[in-house]
């Protein structure tokens, strides 16, 4: 039976077409609800292409371009902002938010409002202000094991003692080389471990503030740390090889202490073998989840593949494309999940 969506249709604009943001291109595309009327790239190869050609369809008439007054001409309700780390900028999210167009982000430079630098706290909210607009940064993984499942867990405590989140990524069949090379294949000695640990603080740490915030047990203290192992033997892997004694694993942890005890707890180990020195026992793909408190639990979710470089992309794309309507809908101004009912739509 087919039945017809009374929800008006979105325009949309894809801004960044790399791993995640090629995921949300095709997800929009695809979508029954939304219209793509922009796509902004950075990769001169893809400048003046169609939006169809670059997600390996036919053309839809949408051509890439890399100049902000083109997304801004189109008038789209929403801007899926999706850069590299590097190629951030506060000023064109400032001048989108201005126009009236909301913006969801996997870009976590904006996710925690009482961390943010009060300089760009203060443009981002005046931006939101005039433009009458939303912006929702989904958080790291992005937001999914962080603060979705979390909010939906704790709903069964009275009483919460500690959340501890580890995450496991085999990425050996992951089709990004440069993006591999960034982690593995290195001698560890060259391998930026204190990096790791501020990065994964800015980002893993962010969305750990946000659920401690939501819960009224704000964070007051948070340490990380980074570390590597090495490839015990020679490993060929899809994009590349990785040799005996080179990276071949990487874990970040972080721990956020409210009144000097250690709360909320994330890690995340990404791998291209588990013949790893040392042996840190590493799981398949997926996430173990500990809950201590009142109502003790503990779970563990795994991928039904093992294909994960095949659809990988989705874990970090669909989440932000399922968050878009929530966003365009919400008041104005800095928004975080706890604010949103975030709920998937498959169809008219």
């Amino acid at each position: 039976m087919t039945t017809t969506s009374t929800r008006p249709t979105l325009r949309l604009a894809q801004w960044g077409t790399g791993h995640t943001g090629l995921s949300a291109l095709r997800s929009i595309i695809d979508h029954p609800e939304f219209e793509l009327v922009a796509v902004r790239v950075y990769n001169s190869e893809k400048l003046g292409r169609d939006a169809g050609q670059l997600c390996g369809i036919d053309p839809i008439g949408v051509i890439a371009t890399d100049q902000l007054d083109d997304v801004l001409a189109a008038r789209p309700d929403c801007v899926m902002y999706m850069p590299l780390l590097d190629q951030e900028s506060i000023d064109d999210l400032c001048a989108i938010l201005r126009a009236g167009i909301n913006v969801v982000t996997t870009v976590t430079t904006f996710h925690h409002v009482p961390s943010l630098d009060p300089d760009v706290r203060t443009r981002l909210v005046a931006a939101c202000e005039e433009g009458n607009s939303s912006l929702y940064d989904t958080g790291s993984c992005p937001g999914f094991i962080t603060e979705v499942v979390p909010l939906a867990l704790v709903t069964m405590e009275r009483r919460l003692g500690r959340f501890v989140i580890d995450q496991y990524a085999n990425l050996e069949t992951r089709k990004s080389p440069e993006f591999l090379a960034q982690f593995f294949g290195m001698d560890p000695k060259d391998a930026d471990t204190g990096d790791g640990a501020i990065r994964t603080e800015k980002t893993d740490g962010a969305s750990l503030r946000q659920i401690a915030d939501s819960l009224g047990v704000p964070i007051d203290k948070m340490t990380s740390t980074s570390e590597v192992a090495v490839a015990r033997t020679d490993k060929q892997i899809d994009v590349m090889e990785i040799k005996a004694g080179t990276v071949g694993a990487w874990r970040q942890h972080v721990v956020g202490f409210h009144e000097d005890r250690a709360m909320f707890e994330y890690s995340r180990t990404m791998y291209v073998t588990k013949d790893l020195e040392p042996d840190w026992g590493v799981l398949d793909t997926g996430w173990h989840v500990t809950v201590e408190g009142d109502v003790p639990m503990v779970m563990d979710l795994r991928f039904a593949t093992t294909e994960y470089g095949a659809w990988s992309a989705g874990i970090n794309a669909n989440l932000p494309v399922n968050s878009i309507r929530a966003t365009c809908e919400a008041a104005p101004g800095i928004l975080s999940t706890a604010d949103l009912s975030i709920t998937p739509y498959f169809g008219r």
